[in-house]
């Protein structure tokens, strides 16, 4: 019996959204005072911590076997500690609105590196239009300054393009090795291995015991920890049995939107002509690689984890 699509859920899914986007807007202020590195590696400790905790609640146990590693550890640094770092970095550079609107194209790339690499996913007209539009997002961001060379700004919108594609690579990842009746495993799992991989860096890289951060840059290390790691994720992997990863990737479609509007509203960040083409080129990208009605749900195509 497919699932029912409920007010409480379609309220949940607006939630996600509303966590997810206004991560871009909290790195934004983190960044001004603390290290990409060290924000990274608080929020990915405060979730880890957390998620941990409501595991042992629930009952469940992490595994010990070495498969089960090996899959936390692929996912917490292409799907958690390197995507967190580049955006985050990258964000020291451009607007939160920028960054929110690059990464709208998570879906694409994840259907474009599907359809590169499982034999069983066929490439079709539909697939390459929406990736082609993808594409024409990028280039109408980057725009001519791209011409000019390797600026700061080219590389951290670069950056975050990077870390759109390390979340494609995850999610098609999680398609083909993840047990989907073990989502709360996985995701304590991954979210402790991703801390793993970022503690070292950050203590080698950026001594963050020299940092004296802001109080504003505290309040957005315990936000996209509790909040937009945490909270969305028990609220992602509690929708994806109820809706099907399809119904739930639809995130996609409003963390860009309201990435750009909570830059707009809370850092008096512009809207440019420029972003809301791309934005809207995006937007079409998504729904045109989204499955049609009837398709079986898959998880290859889920939500940015942002």
């Amino acid at each position: 019996m497919k699932p029912m699509w409920v007010s409480k859920d379609y309220a949940l899914l607006l939630i996600l959204a509303t966590l997810w986007s206004g991560s871009f807007a909290f790195i934004k202020v983190g960044v001004e005072s603390v290290g990409p590195m060290t924000l990274t590696s608080a929020r990915l400790g405060i979730a880890a911590v957390i998620l941990y905790a409501w595991l042992r609640i629930r009952g469940y146990r992490l595994p010990r076997d070495a498969r089960s590693w090996g899959v936390f550890v692929f996912i917490g640094l292409v799907g958690n500690a390197l995507p967190f770092t580049l955006i985050s970095w990258g964000e020291i550079h451009i607007d939160s609105g920028l960054a929110a609107v690059l990464m709208g194209v998570m879906p694409v790339t994840t259907a474009m590196l599907a359809h590169s690499f499982i034999r069983e996913e066929p490439f079709t007209l539909r697939i390459g239009l929406g990736i082609t539009l993808g594409f024409a997002s990028i280039a109408v961001l980057l725009g001519p300054d791209a011409l000019a060379g390797l600026t700061a700004s080219i590389l951290a919108q670069l950056a975050i393009l990077l870390s759109a594609i390390c979340y494609g690579a995850s999610a098609t990842f999680i398609r083909y090795f993840a047990e989907p009746a073990n989502w709360p495993s996985l995701a304590s799992g991954a979210l402790f291995a991703a801390f793993i991989w970022s503690l070292p860096a950050t203590l080698i890289l950026e001594t963050p015991w020299a940092l004296q951060p802001e109080p504003q840059a505290i309040m957005a290390m315990f936000y996209l920890g509790i909040g937009s790691t945490a909270v969305a994720n028990l609220i992602f992997f509690y929708l994806i049995p109820r809706l099907g990863a399809n119904r739930s990737a639809q995130v996609n479609y409003f963390v860009p939107i309201l990435g750009a509007l909570w830059g707009v509203i809370f850092l008096k960040e512009q809207l440019s002509l420029r972003l809301l083409l791309a934005l809207t080129l995006i937007l079409i990208a998504v729904a045109v690689i989204q499955p049609r009605k009837g398709t079986p749900e898959r998880s290859d195509n889920t939500g940015s984890g942002e």
